[in-house]
């Protein structure tokens, strides 16, 4: 019969429990050191979670406000700087005019008798503006033609040799209610017999008035009103007179067929500033 040997006993231990022992020992620090490992995996992931979270995914573009849910309002057009005026001085003795000599308002138009506007301004505006401030308005008219219009030339010294007549506002009306004929829509240059026909519509002497007509009498005349409204100083970096019609009003400018709001706005004021 074998005899099992006997159980080695070190430093008073049994061999059995010592390797239970060791056994559980060693399977204690397998577990804690996985355990370890997989603490120090889920820590790096919480960290990338982390800084993923507070540092934000990778940099986005900038973002843009349209303000569609929450439009601002449209801006106010900008306020109309203050322009500079020029108080013009334009003689106005020796020319045509109406009223009285010593009215508190001067008028002063520079016109062409077949501006479409002018003739426009003489139906709707002109009796107006007298008859608004009566015995208050000096009206002088004085020659603008336009170099396009083929009959402006021509009615401007044929209303100034009605005016030897003594007749010159009378043509001068006539002119303007002729506007069809000095207008005409084929761009015809009147001849002198129309010229003559207006003359004999007023019943003047159509003899004198044709020689005055003929000699050009007053052609030099009308120039020199074109020469001098074209030597007037600019205002606001545009000529003093480049359109008709123009007016000037105690020497405030204004260009355009206005109607009768836009001069009462100025001789009211002029009348105001009076002493």
């Amino acid at each position: 019969m074998r005899t099992m040997p006997a159980k080695r006993k070190t430093s008073g231990v049994d061999e059995d429990a010592y390797g239970a022992v060791m056994q559980q020992e060693a399977t204690l620090t397998f577990k804690a050191t996985h355990f370890y490992a997989v603490l120090v995996v889920l820590a790096f992931a919480v960290g990338i979670l982390m800084g993923y979270v507070v540092w934000g995914r990778a940099p986005a573009a900038p973002l843009v406000v349209t303000q569609v849910a929450a439009p601002q309002p449209q801006p106010q057009a900008a306020a109309t700087p203050t322009l500079e005026r020029v108080q013009y001085s334009v003689p106005v003795e020796g020319f045509p005019s109406l009223g009285p000599q010593d009215a508190p308002i001067t008028i002063v138009e520079f016109s062409d008798y077949q501006c479409p506007y002018c003739s426009r301004w003489h139906e709707d505006t002109y009796q107006q503006v007298l008859d608004a401030y009566p015995g208050q308005i000096r009206f002088v008219y004085r020659n603008f033609p336009l170099s396009f219009h083929q009959n402006a030339m021509m009615s401007a010294q044929a209303a100034l040799c009605a005016g030897d007549q003594d007749q010159y506002w009378a043509y001068h009306d006539k002119l303007f209610t002729e506007k069809a004929l000095v207008n005409n829509a084929e761009g015809t240059a009147l001849g002198v017999e129309s010229y003559v026909g207006f003359a004999a519509d007023l019943a003047l002497d159509t003899a004198t008035f044709e020689a005055c007509l003929t000699s050009e009498k007053y052609k030099e005349a009308v120039q020199a009103d074109v020469a001098f409204a074209g030597g007037l100083p600019p205002e606001n970096g545009q000529p003093a007179v480049s359109g008709t019609p123009t007016f000037f009003i105690n020497g405030r400018r204004l260009v355009g067929a206005y109607p009768l709001a836009s001069f009462k706005q100025i001789i009211d004021e002029q009348l105001a500033a009076l002493p």
